[in-house]
């Protein structure tokens, strides 16, 4: 059995990766308004991965014997400047999301909570991958500059993600 503490804090967690899955499909919203929709569908694939998360979360906090509570998810930004910009929103965000695991992870070990502790170190490493595939599109952003035609073959890149 799972502590309340413990449990309000994965609850916690586990309405912030709907939230996650929300920012995401707002990102592709913006890049289909601006005809980007390989960068869409590259967002598309994240906010679906962004609902996998939370579900793991959901699935562990029933597993454990604890109440699931889903609760409100506030809205996501609608808007940005460029693409590079939003691609540097959500490394921001990837960061963040980092740290609370990492917070998630320091609060297990001080629980003595071997199993959550266990549980978390698969989120630990995803996040890892999350930075990376990220700032991966940050740095090519920057290095596109200006150049559209270097944004259209990184939006036909990014579309093939998920097919």
């Amino acid at each position: 059995m799972i502590s309340d503490k413990m449990s309000a804090l994965l609850n916690e967690q586990m309405n912030r990766e709907f939230f996650n899955s929300k920012l995401y499909l707002s990102m592709a919203t913006y890049f289909y308004s601006i005809n980007l929709d390989g960068f869409a569908r590259w967002m598309e694939q994240q906010a679906i991965e962004e609902t996998g998360h939370a579900m793991r979360l959901y699935k562990h906090i029933q597993e454990r014997g604890a109440r699931i509570l889903v609760g409100a998810v506030t809205a996501p930004p609608t808007e940005w400047k460029s693409p590079l910009a939003a691609f540097e929103d959500a490394y921001k965000h990837e960061c963040k999301v980092s740290k609370e695991f990492d917070e998630l992870v320091a609060k297990a070990q001080a629980a003595k909570d071997n199993a959550t502790l266990n549980f978390l170190q698969w989120f630990v490493a995803e996040q890892v991958e999350e930075e990376a595939s990220v700032d991966a599109i940050v740095q090519k952003l920057k290095m596109a500059g200006n150049s559209v035609g270097a944004l259209m073959i990184l939006d036909q890149k990014l579309g093939i993600r998920g097919k």
